[in-house]
């Protein structure tokens, strides 16, 4: 039996023709390529977040990813504080101390040692670190040669001003007396008494003072903000 072929002619014109239609991310002239696809969960494409940015000059457009929201944090403060004093409480809050208390009784410390100035020199003179001879000096008073010259020491080997707070604060964390403290003050849940006891060793004082009470006047005036 003769083999028998059937010959179907398609019109050209019958084949559909690519879609005209806008993609989403084509309803704009761009010149370069489009966003990324992103295949969500349910295996549909899905778009990033972008925002177009105008360059009327050149008559382009540009896109640019929008960063997703940085959560927020909860941070302690001080109500009616200065800007050194609350400086130096965001600063050990990022030490990692984050109980009220503790943070009040370093606070309480330092205001008894140097009222937050850190350019002080024993005796109440504002002078520099070399120009201080006697006594301490700075936020805690480094008073004995091997911690008032560490000071310095550290300036010059990490950069920064002997006589400037931020310089100090960091000196200060670095020093070996506070890091065998920084774990008990990191330890929440502790009375003002029991923080200041550690803290002794921390600046070993010979006079006690208001630092008790100037700890129990910072901790009432903290309150709870959102960063």
């Amino acid at each position: 039996m003769p083999n028998t072929f059937t010959f179907v002619a398609v019109s050209l014109m019958g084949i559909a023709a690519p879609s005209t239609a806008l993609l989403p991310f084509q309803n704009y002239k761009m010149d370069g390529p489009p966003p990324p696809v992103i295949v969500g969960k349910d295996l549909l494409p899905t778009y990033k977040p972008f925002s177009i940015i105008r360059e009327f000059e050149s008559g382009k457009t540009a896109t640019k990813e929008v960063a997703e929201p940085k959560p927020k944090e909860k941070r302690l403060i001080c109500k009616g504080c200065n800007e050194n004093e609350n400086t130096a409480l965001a600063f050990f809050q990022e030490q990692g101390i984050r109980d009220r208390n503790a943070l009040a009784t370093i606070l309480g410390n330092i205001k008894q040692e140097s009222n937050f100035h850190a350019n002080i020199c024993e005796g109440g003179s504002r002078i520099t670190y070399n120009a201080c001879r006697w006594g301490g000096y700075g936020l805690i008073q480094w008073t004995s040669t091997n911690r008032y010259h560490g000071l310095g020491d550290f300036a010059k080997k990490y950069g920064g001003n002997p006589s400037a707070l931020h310089t100090q604060l960091r000196y200060l964390t670095n020093e070996v007396q506070w890091q065998r403290i920084e774990d008990r003050l990191k330890t929440p849940g502790k009375s003002i008494d029991r923080y200041m006891n550690y803290a002794y060793s921390w600046i070993g004082w010979g006079i006690h003072g208001a630092r008790t009470h100037y700890a129990r006047d910072y901790a009432n005036r903290m309150i709870t903000v959102e960063i």
